[in-house]
């Protein structure tokens, strides 16, 4: 009969898996404006170049580093979105799929 893993064991692995992720995410490299993903989604590394026009939803001010789908931490000049598999993505960056963090 299988016994279940103990909790220190899964919080030591799923922390290690957490890591791995974010090596992973990191390898993958920084999202191109040219990227499919990016050009449906408005993606630019400079927020005030972003296409107020044609997004109306973007206010000055917003960029990656403040979205609540950003992953990297306060400082960094790049860090992992979810929506771009991982990819990196330009802390002065801006998207249509920004998010106000909570």
């Amino acid at each position: 009969m299988d016994r279940p893993v103990p909790r220190r064991v899964f919080l030591m692995l799923l922390a290690a898996s957490g890591t791995a992720i974010a090596t992973r995410a990191q390898a993958q490299g920084a999202v191109s404006e040219k990227d499919t993903q990016a050009v449906a989604l408005g993606y630019v590394t400079d927020a005030t170049r972003a296409n107020a026009k044609k997004y109306t939803k973007y206010a000055a001010g917003q960029k990656c580093g403040t979205c609540a789908l950003y992953q990297g931490k306060a400082g960094d000049a790049s860090g992992p979105c979810p929506i771009y598999g991982g990819k990196l993505v330009m802390s002065t960056g801006w998207c249509s799929a920004w998010a106000k963090k909570a």
